[in-house]
């Protein structure tokens, strides 16, 4: 009787913890989202006709090697060409991605998307094989110079983990399977080379590329 008796009170105390630490978690994510405003993470010219989406994965090889493409087109139709980074993290493979665009994430919240955007893919071969690679992040986010309080508070907002699962939800949606992915005046683009990309952007900039071209199927990624 008096062992039921014990174990009767200590499931009541286990369940009293388990509920307070959910509440507890509940209420820090919840403070962590006051003041977030999401936007679209968009760089170049915001009324560009010629619209180029990225469907990325900050720990996908093949990603951080079409980063340095999509600077080189950028930088080439200045002003011409209005780009789009949207989260697509490889959860089955690449099991910091979701991490890594949370602090990307963070980053936006002050400004900074494309910086931290920049460092993540810099330095991918450093944090992705660390077992734990936020120690990174936050050295990342003090290089870039963000306030280090709100980007701690901001990597812990439930509304940054819930827009980057949504950018996955949307890919998925989308009939998406690997990254990058993208897409070129709303056509899904399919290349063999970085050269093949880099000139379908420039058709469609000077217009060789009408802007509602006919679909393609399935993408060709980058590298791998």
């Amino acid at each position: 009787m008096i062992k039921n008796h014990f174990w009767k009170i200590f499931g009541l105390i286990a369940v009293l913890l388990i509920g307070g630490a959910i509440a507890y978690s509940n209420h820090a994510s919840s403070k962590a989202n006051e003041g977030i405003v999401l936007s679209p993470h968009v760089k170049g010219n915001a009324d560009a006709t010629v619209n180029l989406v990225e469907y990325s994965d900050f720990q996908c090889p093949a990603c951080q090697a079409a980063s340095t493409v999509v600077a080189e087109v950028l930088a080439e139709h200045e002003g011409k060409v209005r780009f789009e980074y949207k989260h697509f993290p490889l959860v089955t493979i690449h099991p910091h991605a979701v991490l890594a665009a949370r602090a990307a994430e963070a980053a936006g919240i002050q400004g900074k998307f494309f910086e931290m955007h920049d460092k993540l893919f810099e330095n991918q071969a450093t944090w992705s094989p660390s077992p734990s690679p936020q120690a990174f992040f936050t050295k990342y986010a003090e290089e870039i110079g963000l306030d280090m309080d709100k980007f701690k508070t901001h990597m812990r907002a439930s509304l940054l983990r819930d827009e980057v699962m949504k950018r996955y939800d949307e890919a998925r949606e989308l009939g998406l399977s690997g990254t990058p992915t993208f897409y070129l005046n709303g056509q899904k683009m399919t290349f063999t080379t970085y050269e093949d990309f880099a000139t379908q952007v420039r058709q469609a900039v000077t217009g060789e590329l009408p802007v509602e071209a006919t679909p393609v199927s399935p993408e060709i990624q980058f590298g791998i």
